[in-house]
């Protein structure tokens, strides 16, 4: 096999992107799209993992003329103690007894690493801040360097002017040591990650650098949560109450007793729970004469409209990621009430996940707007990476299986109903 045969055989997205066009071209995919997605998902795509992402850089990298499929573990990791040693680059950015050969075996065999090995990576292996992105973006599924957090800022200046590892220490002690410049501009405008991105883009040397840290400083209590992720969050959550709102406001023969009873009787057991609480709370809202505003629309009803179909327990909680057949593929990716409340009240930081979820709902409910699935599809596939760039999550990554799957039920005939549909499959026995 040919070192072209190899590289493709690397392409992990145009696997995935062959992946999804053949099960949504398939004659199966209008009559029993749900099906279809199901076994794609299971059958095709899969996660791939940080140490395959990491083998594949190095082999583009330091050893595309040997024969991939022969390179051991082994080789793997003497390329990285050798890269590591050339570039006079530690183990660990913390004092450690562990070695380096243990270490970036653990790097090249896990499905997820921390944070902070990518930076270590990024002087090891004299990446530049593009690839450092990537692996960030892609490798790990998490927001490009935080322009906000003084440690990889530093980083990145220092990918950028070509520095080592240990230029970076000199900076950080430096930065660590001075005290906050009294004449920095305002800290309040680094609120904004896309403000903060493009003052330190324009970084040109130490000293610029070390004012633009000393901002940092002087906002020592700043968060370094996305706001702009966060405010992005807060659109697509307002617009998707509203859209729950409405829908809610459409019933009417179901808030008598008798009609209520007989809707119910139709219902399967998992959806029996549900879809009774749901419809008790119109028939006492409109008991009391009011009409649902978003403001009425609680994580909770979130939750039971977009995991409709899958199990809870006798306390309504939504069954546990692991009894998922997907749960390998998708990693647990649910867009639970514990974790909107989580977002809502600023405790965790919003992910690609969150906003494609959301994203998702509401082109899923406006059909009437889209009824060419193929307009639908490229709409929704610029206005997710748009949102995502604009985040610095890096744009739609058909490779993650949870964004092949989203794209693929938003090609069907009824995007939220398929989406529904390949859960409760995916949680049958």
């Amino acid at each position: 096999m040919g070192v072209n045969d190899i590289i493709n055989d690397l392409e992990y997205t145009d696997a995935a992107w062959e992946s999804l066009y053949d099960a949504v071209d398939s004659n199966a995919f209008i009559e029993e799209d749900a099906e279809v997605i199901y076994g794609s998902l299971k059958n095709r795509l899969r996660f791939i993992t940080f140490g395959e992402y990491l083998k594949r850089y190095l082999y583009m990298k330091f050893a595309n003329d040997k024969d991939f499929y022969s390179l051991e573990l082994s080789d793997y990791q003497a390329i990285i103690k050798q890269a590591f040693l050339e570039n006079s680059t530690p183990q660990s950015f913390e004092p450690t007894t562990a070695k380096l050969s243990a270490l970036s075996k653990n790097w090249l065999t896990q499905q997820t690493v921390k944070r902070r090995v990518v930076f270590l990576l990024g002087f090891g292996l004299k990446m530049d801040v593009e690839d450092v992105n990537t692996f960030l973006t892609k490798a790990l599924r998490e927001p490009e360097i935080n322009p906000k957090d003084p440690f990889e800022a530093i980083c990145r200046y220092c990918y950028e002017a070509n520095l080592g590892y240990k230029d970076f220490l000199r900076l950080w002690e430096i930065f660590t040591q001075s005290a906050p410049d009294t004449v920095a501009v305002d800290p309040s405008i680094l609120d904004r990650t896309v403000i903060a991105r493009d003052l330190l883009s324009a970084v040109s040397d130490e000293e610029s650098l070390m004012v633009y840290l000393s901002t940092l400083k002087t906002k020592a209590n700043m968060s370094r949560m996305s706001v702009t992720a966060y405010i992005e969050f807060m659109k697509l959550y307002d617009k998707a109450r509203e859209k729950i709102a409405a829908d809610y406001n459409m019933y009417e023969d179901e808030l008598h007793d008798s009609a209520l009873d007989a809707y119910i009787g139709k219902l399967s057991n998992n959806d029996r729970l549900y879809d009774y609480q749901k419809l008790q709370r119109i028939r006492k809202f409109r008991n009391n004469k009011r009409i649902f505003t978003k403001d009425d629309i609680t994580e909770s009803d979130i939750e039971h409209v977009i995991c409709a179909a899958i199990p809870t327990d006798r306390h309504g909680n939504l069954t546990p990621n692991k009894a998922s057949k997907l749960n390998a593929q998708f990693a647990g990716r649910r867009f639970s009430r514990q974790r909107i409340s989580e977002i809502l009240q600023r405790n965790s930081d919003v992910n690609r996940f969150d906003l494609i979820t959301l994203n998702f709902f509401i082109f899923s409910q406006s059909l009437d707007e889209y009824p060419d699935p193929k307009k639908r599809f490229m709409d929704f596939l610029d206005s997710t990476n748009d949102m995502l760039e604009k985040c610095f999550m890096g744009g739609l990554y058909v490779q993650n299986p949870y964004e092949c799957f989203v794209l693929m039920c938003i090609l069907s005939l009824d995007p939220l109903g398929t989406y529904a549909d390949v859960w409760e499959l995916s949680y049958e026995k």
